[in-house]
């Protein structure tokens, strides 16, 4: 009896042992969000949503968080002017940094990390550097509805030039039609992007998701350009 008594006793002891040893949780005030901490050594994460993380303590990489601000990500103003160098020098520091080929002698997690981060900034880079992109995504931070070709459909001239311009692309291959396409389809979406940036400017977002539907007509055109000089 006093063998099983002494087991006992030793169970309780080493149930005490393990519960003080554990780790105890972060105390936080009402509301307060849970401390993000490192997935591989549970040291305490500084403030950088968006942005890839290192661990303080043990450099781990940390994963992207779900839906980073592409803006703050390529670290530029929340605004439809930008300034492409800058855009493109940011992507090359963020890949060098991040690049799946720098992650190949660490662990399975991080190399998946490296991946998501990768495939992140290249959305941010592509997204931020095409005008009609760069212009939705505002339109969607500012929590307008996506723009849409019908958006711009009260417009009988422009859509008689777009129904103009499909009738050229449906007739036989022309090198020198399909150069004098490419020519005015360049030329109207600079116009676009011009109007656009004037519209953001003067925070008409309205009048900006109307140009962007246009934009999206001759983004299809020159898709449809595209897949016309392909050689057959």
């Amino acid at each position: 009896m006093q063998a099983a008594l002494r087991q006992r006793l030793g169970r309780v002891r080493w149930a005490l042992r393990v519960s003080e040893a554990a780790p105890r949780p972060r105390c936080v005030g009402p509301g307060s969000p849970a401390a993000l901490r490192c997935w591989s050594c549970g040291s305490p994460l500084p403030g950088a949503e968006g942005l890839p993380r290192f661990c303080p303590g043990c450099r781990a990489l940390q994963p992207p968080a779900p839906r980073p601000d592409l803006f703050r990500l390529m670290d530029c103003d929340r605004s439809f002017r930008i300034d492409a160098q800058q855009l493109q020098r940011r992507f090359r520091s963020l890949q060098r940094a991040v690049h799946p080929d720098r992650f190949g002698r660490r662990p399975p997690k991080e190399q998946y990390y490296s991946e998501q981060h990768s495939s992140l900034i290249n959305k941010a880079y592509q997204t931020l550097l095409n005008p009609l992109s760069r212009g939705l995504y505002l339109l969607e931070l500012n929590g307008v509805e996506p723009a849409q070709e019908t958006d711009c459909d009260a417009d009988s001239v422009f859509l008689t030039e777009i129904m103009e311009i499909n009738e050229k692309l449906a007739e036989p291959k022309n090198e020198d039609i399909l150069e004098e396409i490419e020519t005015l389809i360049k030329v109207k979406q600079e116009e676009l992007t011009k109007e656009v940036t004037a519209a953001f400017e003067r925070d008409d977002l309205q009048e900006a998701k109307k140009l962007l539907a246009k934009m999206k007509y001759f983004a299809n055109l020159e898709d449809k350009l595209k897949n016309k000089k392909i050689p057959s």
